[in-house]
């Protein structure tokens, strides 16, 4: 049984790139010396002529000039690798600015709107009507595309929230400032005409632009909030399901645990595989799941904890053998008998060599008992114990000797008519102990359990002629393999 297995790739989501990072703290400079430009326009504007919507405009710009240099901060901080006090990296600083300028915005628009009620309600304001303010806001309006695009153009491309929530602030700013011009103008129609109800166009426009904002800052507010809460679309979750459960060789995701921080994602996943597979399977799985995930969220940082399970096709002997790898030893000639409807286990286990036989019986006894616990329908269960080779063996040559046993090895495999031959024979002595190894060609169709009959046979008709030889190591090979 294979235990755990944990891989980790290192996230390295566009933002971390150098070139990416360079370019986001550029713009987010830039964006930040345009805030300031118009906010100080507008302010000069709105205090000149008295009206509410451009001196909202300018509230709003001055909000923008904030969000501005949140945001500069936010993308240097958060482009900075994880440490020992922030081990996910600082990619959720940009989603905390976008949260704080979210309130900031709220907070301006609930001002207009009382500054605005005010004033339809309780007293005029008599508007210095020109048209520099009107320049200044159309200048404003052509600021606000272009920054808007060039944060939104960056934030595409790096996945940052902070610039995409300062994008869609200037975007924001476009309408806005498109309704205080209408208010201004049609305050200035009002006036030229000497209709008093259009004097409340200015404050109007301010309310309007206000809800506008306001709206649109809920929702940029509530993604910030999820993002900061490990809130992530349900959608995201199932397409990274979908992605894994088709890597073959999975059986199930027991667990997956998804994050965002930042422009980057962190996924945890723990998935069941065949108990039977061996280290190498499962490395080899578990990048292959890796590499699944990447394709549903290509930027994450991905870990992955496998465990094993019994699958649907084990045999008996398959979940005799389970039971064997858990207890870290190796089993080989395992045989199951039906007897009377009641199923003998046989096998021979490998011991360390060191081990004192009372410690080797108490062991196998134990793994008896576990197979039995394990595989109900087993009613008993006999094994053969052999020491685990760990000593590095130093044979001796005896040529004349040699020369015997290998004469008669040769007449032995010719009394075996399926025998085609012997041959890259190899005979060698352990302290009183003689050790032969050969290979022996035997036909291509022919089944496993038929070769292991033949060997064993050689085997015991040269312990018979040579008692001498200790311990024989047959190599079975087809005749197309045959590279004498």
């Amino acid at each position: 049984m294979n235990p755990a297995v944990t891989t980790s790739r290192p996230v390295q989501p566009p933002a971390g790139d150098s070139a990416i990072s360079a370019e986001k703290q550029r713009v987010a400079r830039r964006s930040m010396a345009a805030a300031a430009v118009m906010t100080l326009l507008k302010l000069v504007a709105g205090l000149f002529s008295g009206s509410l919507g451009v001196l909202s405009d300018a509230a709003h710009s001055g909000l923008d000039l904030i969000g501005a240099a949140l945001t500069y901060f936010s993308v240097q901080l958060s482009d900075k690798p994880a440490d020992e006090d922030h081990t996910y990296g600082h990619g959720k600083f940009e989603n905390l600015s976008a949260f704080v300028e979210a309130g900031l915005m709220g907070v301006s628009c609930a001002w207009i709107i009382i500054e605005a009620v005010r004033r339809i309600l309780y007293h005029e304001v008599n508007l210095h009507h020109s048209v520099w303010p009107v320049l200044v806001l159309l200048a404003s309006v052509g600021v606000d595309v272009w920054r808007s695009r060039q944060l939104r153009s960056v934030a595409r491309r790096s996945g940052s929230p902070a610039l995409a929530t300062d994008a869609f602030h200037f975007a924001s700013d476009i309408w806005a400032t498109l309704a205080v011009l209408a208010g201004f103008a049609t305050t200035w129609l009002g006036a030229r005409l000497g209709v008093a109800a259009l004097h409340y166009a200015d404050p109007c426009a301010a309310i309007i632009v206000s809800l506008m904002i306001l709206r649109m800052t809920v929702r940029v507010g509530h993604e910030a909030v999820d993002v900061l809460m490990d809130q992530i679309p349900a959608e995201t979750r199932r397409r990274l399901l979908r992605e894994v459960e088709r890597v073959d060789g999975v059986m199930a995701v027991e667990r997956a645990r998804v994050r965002r921080s930042g422009a980057g994602y962190f996924a945890d996943l723990t998935l069941a595989l065949p108990r039977g597979y061996t280290f190498e399977h499962t490395g080899d799985l578990v990048q292959a799941a890796t590499a699944a995930v990447h394709r549903a969220l290509p930027s994450a940082d991905v870990v992955i904890h496998t465990v094993p399970r019994e699958s649907r096709s084990e045999s008996i002997f398959d979940r005799v053998r389970a039971v064997a790898a858990r207890n870290n030893v190796s089993v080989h000639d395992l045989s199951i008998q039906s007897r009377r409807g009641r199923l003998q286990v046989e096998l021979h286990v490998e011991i360390e060599e060191k081990m004192h036989l009372r410690d080797a019986h108490n062991f196998v006894t134990s793994l008896e008992a576990q197979i039995r616990r394990n595989v109900p329908e087993i009613d008993s269960v006999l094994t053969h114990i052999e020491s685990e080779p760990a000593t590095i063996e130093q044979p001796k040559e005896a040529p004349a000797e040699d020369q015997k046993i290998e004469q008669a090895l040769r007449a032995v495999a010719s009394e075996f008519p399926e025998i085609a031959d012997v041959h890259a024979i190899a005979i060698g002595r352990i302290g009183n102990h003689v050790s032969l190894t050969c290979h022996c060609t035997l036909p291509d169709d022919m089944p496993m359990q038929r070769v292991h009959e033949l060997i064993t046979a050689l085997e015991d008709r040269l312990k018979l002629e040579c008692p001498e030889v200790y311990r024989v190591t047959i190599h079975p090979e087809p005749v197309t393999d045959n590279t004498r």
